[in-house]
């Protein structure tokens, strides 16, 4: 073993470890792995970079422009509500319902298209009485097997169509993917909507997790500023300050007995003006001897937080929130977005007490009162995600049949071999634009650049492990394992290795490392790289076993109150299925 193969080793091995540990991100990780390449020597410093011209990076920036120009131009919006109803019976909703969310991330990123179906989802749960913890698994689920059926479903096809492009001179086409993609994934739904959700705890199946956040043991009271109060003077800056040490929220004034709820952070306190709180008994003894104020009672009524001007929403923190691993103080929340944190869920559980304190987490369910006007805007800024319908934008509606008919275009250019699948994408992409269907300020927000960088970053780790030889090392000891076995064998371990890594690290950075060891694999045994290469596409995309592997679990583990181990109960048994299905299905579609 030479010392550039022990190098890239051990940086992989650092690149799997840091991915589980969890605490870095995951773009970070794969950005240091390349320095550190680099300054290793494992790769040149003049091709260090050529990973984010790559044409995969360009197809994967193109696809979250149009799939973002599908959800604000309302298309979705009118159909979710109509291919979500509130059925009765479960195995109807949820097969429906995972149906349309796979049809769905077939045409459009997966993560998009589980965001935009989620809050009709949890709508229909609460409409028939229904936990959404019993739907919203099976929508995530499907959501990751639609993105199987097309190029464009999800980043890992993208990543493999590409690299068979430098190995065999033609990258996978659009539709290639679509014989085992649409199998896997329908065998896949029948199993989550007959058995699959029977497989999760059973107080998850009969609890919401956000139906506690407005229903809360704390209470509303109300207290005034007499005359000598401390508070008298004071903005409502510096009493937020010292309501935060207090473990107080103050909601609104109300002065002359008018309700102030949108409250300006530099105005200041008068004689005689309340204060509208959110806390409990001994956090509001202990406010008001602070600041003098005298204690006017008052009881839980979530109505006296919102007005024609102001409201409360829920709103998830996605994978990829500006705010995760940061304190409410560190974002400034009110002063930069105009947002009032009154409630965190967390898997379930009701945070109300000490939120100053609380680092957020990807998944947390928020209880926000802000601006009506403003409140999407700053949501969409944080990286948060409402759980409930945000309505369709009127301005948008004209717009919507010419999304569909850029995406259509896009796709039926490249069928047709006019031009690459990149280059159309691409101007579909400029077709949001340029059609204000996505404002030009807004066009960069669309893109989801940890996701850009982890490509651009782990392309060049990849053509490391080929030109040091590391990938032929690491097939020969797979093949030695199996000498003697058939491809078919074979090409089952690579299945189940690469869905194991997918499980516990990102699944674009599994497809990049395993796809040359696929094709070496293949070439040892005189066998069809194709093959081996499309069990990585179907494997590195199927990570239901933690909330870690994929963005769509993470994602849906706060408004589903899902514990960690709640995963691989329907996960596991969906691998197993998946890789029955599908691995006879590759040696059909793709001859070893």
């Amino acid at each position: 073993m030479s010392q550039e193969q022990i190098s890239i080793i051990i940086i992989l091995a650092g690149v799997f470890i840091f991915f589980l540990w969890g605490r870095w991100r995951y773009d970070v990780v794969a950005f240091s792995a390349l320095m550190i390449s680099v300054l290793t020597g494992v790769i040149d410093a003049e091709s260090a970079f050529n990973g984010f011209s790559h044409p995969a990076v360009i197809t994967v920036a193109a696809v979250l422009v149009i799939s973002s120009g599908l959800a604000v131009s309302g298309v979705i919006d009118r159909i979710a509500h109509i291919v979500v109803p509130p059925l009765k019976n479960l195995f109807f909703q949820i097969s429906i319902m995972s149906s349309f969310s796979a049809i769905l991330s077939a045409m459009m990123n997966n993560v998009a298209a589980l965001a935009l179906l989620m809050p009709a989802t949890i709508d229909s749960a609460k409409k028939v009485k229904r936990s959404p913890a019993l739907l919203l698994m099976p929508l995530s689920f499907a959501s990751i097997l639609g993105g199987l059926i097309t190029l464009i479903g999800t980043p890992p096809n993208i990543v493999i169509a590409h690299y068979r492009e430098s190995v065999a001179g033609e990258p996978f086409s659009m539709f290639d993917f679509s014989p085992v993609g649409i199998a896997v994934a329908a065998v896949g739904i029948f199993f989550l909507g007959t058995v699959g959700w029977r497989f999760l705890p059973k107080d998850r199946q009969s609890k919401s997790a956000t139906d506690d956040l407005y229903d809360i043991d704390d209470y509303v009271a109300e207290c005034s500023a007499p005359e000598g109060s401390a508070a008298i003077g004071k903005t409502v800056k510096d009493i937020d300050d010292i309501a935060d040490k207090c473990d107080v929220r103050i909601a609104g004034l109300i002065k002359n007995g008018r309700r102030i709820l949108r409250l300006s952070r530099t105005r200041i306190i008068e004689e005689n003006d309340i204060f509208i709180l959110k806390t409990g008994p001994k956090e509001l003894d202990d406010f008001a001897h602070k600041l003098g104020l005298e204690i006017k009672g008052g009881e839980y009524d979530s109505s006296l937080f919102s007005n024609d001007d102001v409201a409360l929403s829920e709103a998830v923190v996605s994978a990829d929130s500006r705010i995760i691993g940061r304190k409410i103080g560190e974002i400034r929340l009110k002063s930069r977005s105009a947002l009032n944190l009154l409630g965190v869920s967390r898997q379930g559980q009701n945070i109300n007490h000490q939120l100053h304190q609380l680092i957020f987490q990807a998944g947390d369910i928020l209880l926000l009162q802000g601006d009506n006007d403003s409140m999407t805007k700053s949501m969409d800024r944080l990286g948060l995600l409402p759980l409930a319908g945000r309505g369709i934008n009127m301005g948008k509606r004209k717009h919507a049949g010419i999304a569909v008919l850029l995406l259509a275009g896009a796709i039926g250019a490249a069928a047709t071999g006019l031009t690459s699948l990149t280059i159309s994408l691409a101007i579909a992409a400029l077709g949001m634009v340029l059609f204000n269907i996505i404002p030009l300020r807004d066009l960069y927000n669309t893109i989801d650049w940890p996701v850009i960088v982890l490509v651009g970053s782990m392309i060049p780790i990849g053509g490391a492990l080929e030109t040091t030889g590391t990938t032929d090392l690491i097939a020969s000891g797979i093949l030695s394992v199996a000498d003697g076995n058939s491809a078919f064998f074979v090409m089952a371990i690579l299945f189940i290795v690469t869905m194991t890594l997918s499980d516990l690290m990102n699944n674009v950075a599994t497809a990049v490392m395993m796809a040359p060891i696929a094709v070496s694999m293949a070439e040892s045994l005189n066998s069809n790289p194709d093959a081996f290469l499309m069990a990585v596409a179907v494997s590195s995309s199927c990570a239901f076993l933690t909330p870690i592997g994929h963005k769509n679990n993470a994602l849906i583990m706060g408004p589903g109150g899902y514990k960690f181990g709640d995963y691989w109960r329907m996960g596991l048994p969906l691998e197993v299925i998946i890789t029955i299905v599908a691995l006879p299905m590759i040696a059909l579609v793709w001859p070893l």
